[in-house]
């Protein structure tokens, strides 16, 4: 008589992986988020297919066609058509998602190592350091972030670098105070105890048994802030405080489009083109990182892996 095969145990990482991919089936926009972000992904990598750039030139740099100051429409030449001044919008809404990418990306990854640094330290020695330490975070949180940004980059001088550096001294505070309240939590549980009094350091402690454990809202807070960061830097630009006249950056694409929302007389949307378009790539942006953030916040959230 045969017996029956024994159940053959999954592996931790095959549970995980299977329950990862049923959060994402189970809700139809995060498939719509993570669609959203690989094609922008795929845009910003092959920019220089898409859009060449001209030989020995800046690839930011947009190519001009004439310097006449009225737009004109979508044409072969010009798929989407030219903005004031006849920058190429094409070639500007393909590379500027590089420049999304490059200031989204590196302003959240910095602003979060600021944060786990300062935010670490003051949820685990807590007492005087982290008085120091969070009031100094408390001081920066009391400026509307925008003003503050907008202030920071005058200072500093008109350009991307300067908004690059501002929105970091701006956002660092958010992940400071979300790190010290996951270590805070986390280093009076047994285990942190345990790791103490067999004598572990207070590096291996915090990098080995807290971090890990406390990383996962970061993760989720730094996909939304994505979005929300690019969104910022459209705003500063549009305000002249961005990249070099020319440069591919969306902010700057929607301010060439200020002066011609209205259109004409005879036809209001004449000039639809140059505030739709530009427009359109910013907002799917900040959509789809958002909706991959509230997957990630799905998948990572112990409260609702316990359903």
């Amino acid at each position: 008589m045969l017996k029956p095969k024994a159940k053959v145990e999954e592996s931790p990482r095959i549970k995980e992986l299977k329950f990862i991919l049923r959060r994402i089936r189970e809700n139809p926009l995060s498939i719509a988020g993570l669609t959203i972000v690989i094609f922008f992904t795929i845009i910003a990598i092959m920019a220089p297919v898409l859009a060449p750039p001209r030989p020995g030139r800046d690839p930011y740099m947009i190519p001009r066609y004439g310097y006449t100051p009225e737009p004109q429409p979508p044409s072969p030449e010009h798929p989407f058509g030219t903005t004031q001044g006849q920058y190429d919008l094409y070639y500007g809404v393909i590379w500027g998602t590089r420049t999304a990418y490059r200031i989204g990306l590196l302003v959240v990854s910095v602003s979060a190592l600021i944060g786990i640094l300062i935010g670490g330290i003051a949820g685990y020695y807590k007492g005087v350091v982290d008085e120091i330490l969070m009031r100094l975070t408390d001081i920066i949180l009391a400026f509307p972030g925008l003003i503050l940004a907008m202030a920071l980059v005058v200072a500093f001088g008109p350009g991307l670098d300067s908004i690059t550096l501002a929105l970091i001294l701006v956002g660092w505070p958010t992940y400071a105070r979300l790190i010290r309240g996951e270590f805070l939590r986390l280093t009076a549980e047994d285990f942190v105890e345990a790791a103490k009094a067999i004598g572990c350091s207070d590096v291996r402690i915090i990098f080995r048994h807290v971090l890990p454990n406390a990383i996962y809202p970061l993760l989720v807070v730094a996909s939304l802030d994505i979005g929300s960061i690019v969104l910022t830097a459209a705003a500063l630009s549009f305000l002249g405080l961005g990249a070099p006249e020319g440069y591919a950056d969306w902010g700057q694409l929607i301010s060439f489009s200020r002066n011609w929302i209205i259109g004409t007389a005879q036809n209001p949307f004449a000039y639809w083109h140059v505030y739709t378009i530009p427009g359109l790539f910013l907002f799917l942006f900040v959509m789809g990182w958002n909706l991959l953030g509230d997957a990630l916040r799905d998948i990572l959230d112990p409260m609702i892996r316990r359903r």
